[in-house]
């Protein structure tokens, strides 16, 4: 492959649901699509890390009561417009696009064997729920991916890393370039492979990069999730928005290995949250107990930790035939009996994890960001949808909707005879210091050791104000490091964490009102 330079109708950045699901629209309508993944494996996504499901429609429903769900979970702040155009478009998509095009082989009711498995999560007032499994993401994307692979109008660069969108006002060498508004033109990429950046020009870009997880100490994402898309955006001049919106899961497996997703349709079919007595606890903090939204249910096992000094609290399923479970968790009880927990008998202890960002770019109903040609999909960007906190199961069926919309409306901006200019791009400079990766690996432990204790579940003026002093210091350390050094993953990846954790500890100081998932003690 020649990646001295390369041209194309749309840059989709990112592998997972959202980035697949733009591919797939923009491809289908005749564009020519480069996907760029940083993973080596194309698979290597949030998405198919994604256990409990995704929303269709239950029995005898309305889209009006799903869009009063999303905004009660959202705590008041969710738009009824994004959550109407989900609930209108969300379940037609899954049925045009996963079951009848890709055939994603969803779970068939026992009772109902033609129908779809219905399913019930924390927040839902009815079972509106489709899954495969515990493993609904995995099936989607491995369905999804091979599909997309396949596509002749779509070429697929794995192990590449965007390093900096391209800009008509940053990075041109025309100098009559600052008198045009500012757009996306495409980005500067590396090749992992041989440390070579080389520029993918294109006419639309549309960042699908996933979360940010990865700036905290605990959280359910892949290490990898690290707020590149937020960074980028930044860097060219888009607005992010939320940010400080960050929905902690109240369940995640604590293992000597790592913290590990435990579905919340654990909770859905009868998993009760309890003490190491086997006692309940959740009714002290919400009439619906162990069912209750994601935030409070977090923030009361975080809380019972701390009053109780003990190290988690636990899941217990274990009440549940021991068939049925292993038939209907099988990933859950693989993931636990590798750990030495069996849920057909033990109840899984748990901590509370960063989990999914409800913030992210700003964009409109298709996508569109405030940077000309410029969109994002999926958890990177913010349509409004989630408000203060987010519905489960919501955030595959936002990406499946709002990866379309972008990939549609992209193509027609193209079709639309547009003319599209594109700058001289520089070439990048090579003459660098080598990389120390000790200095990376500890600069990593103080953004993610300072975004748990200060800008976490429970944050405070004086948590905040330690953190910012923490985090600008250690800034201006990456900063200098980054501007000597030579270029690799690592390097991308320490500069767009310092500069997300900094966004994110910004919001949070500027919000003073305790409001779904981000809550002020003071």
């Amino acid at each position: 492959m020649n990646t001295s330079a390369l041209r194309t109708d749309v840059l989709v950045i990112g592998s997972g649901l959202a980035g697949l699901s733009a591919a797939w629209r923009a491809a289908g309508r005749g564009c020519t699509v480069t996907l760029l993944t940083r993973a080596k494996d194309i698979h290597d996504t949030n998405t198919n890390l994604a256990q409990g499901g995704i929303i269709y429609r239950g029995r005898d429903e309305s889209s009006e009561k799903l869009v009063n769900d999303i905004l009660a979970a959202g705590a008041g702040l969710s738009s009824r417009q994004a959550a109407t155009l989900l609930a209108e478009e969300g379940p037609r998509l899954v049925k045009d696009i996963l079951i009848d095009e890709l055939g994603v082989p969803f779970d068939r009711s026992h009772e109902n064997p033609g129908e779809l498995d219905l399913t019930c999560e924390a927040g839902h007032s009815i079972p509106r729920i489709v899954h495969y499994k515990d493993q609904t993401g995995s099936a989607i994307e491995k369905t999804f991916v091979k599909r997309v692979c396949a596509h002749p109008k779509v070429e697929v660069l794995s192990g590449m890393t965007a390093v900096d969108l391209l800009t008509t006002s940053h990075h041109s060498l025309d100098p009559t370039d600052v008198y045009r508004p500012i757009a996306c033109v495409g980005a500067y990429v590396l090749n992992q492979s041989n440390a070579q950046i080389f520029p993918i020009l294109a006419k639309e870009t549309i960042l699908a990069t996933g979360g940010l997880g990865g700036v905290f100490l605990h959280t359910t994402n892949p290490p990898a999730a690290r707020g590149d898309g937020i960074a980028l955006a930044h860097r060219a001049g888009a607005r992010c928005i939320n940010l400080h919106f960050i929905q902690f899961h109240p369940t995640a497996l604590l293992a000597p290995d790592g913290r590990f997703l435990i579905s919340e349709t654990v909770r859905g079919e009868g998993g009760r949250v309890v003490d190491r007595h086997g006692k309940e606890f959740m009714q002290r903090y919400h009439p619906a107990g162990s069912m209750a939204p994601r935030d409070v249910a977090a923030r009361a096992i975080y809380q019972t930790m701390l009053e109780t000094g003990e190290p988690c609290m636990y899941l217990d399923i274990a009440h549940k035939a021991a068939d049925w479970l292993r038939e209907r968790f099988p990933g859950v009880y693989a993931l636990c009996l590798d750990r030495g927990v069996d849920i057909t008998r033990d109840p899984i202890p748990v901590v509370p994890a960063a989990h999914y960002s409800c913030g992210g770019i700003a964009t409109d109903e298709w996508g569109r960001t405030t940077v000309d040609r410029l969109w994002a999909a999926g958890e990177v960007a913010c349509t409004g949808l989630h408000g203060a906190n987010r519905l489960a199961s919501t955030s595959l069926l936002e990406c499946l909707v709002w990866g379309t919309r972008a990939g549609q409306q992209a193509c027609e901006q193209i079709e639309s005879g547009r003319e599209f200019y594109f700058p001289k791009i520089s070439d990048w400079r090579y003459e660098r210091e080598p990389v120390d990766p000790a200095l990376i690996a500890q600069d990593w432990l103080i953004i993610r050791h300072t975004m748990w204790n200060y800008v976490g579940l429970i944050r405070s003026e004086r948590r905040l104000n330690r953190a910012f002093r923490i985090l600008k210091e250690l800034d201006l350390e990456i900063t200098g490091f980054y501007e000597k050094c030579e270029m690799n993953d690592l390097v991308v990846g320490l500069r767009n964490g310092i500069l997300t954790s900094l966004l994110i500890l910004e919001s949070a100081r500027q919000a003073r009102e305790s409001r779904g998932c981000h809550y002020r003690v003071d």
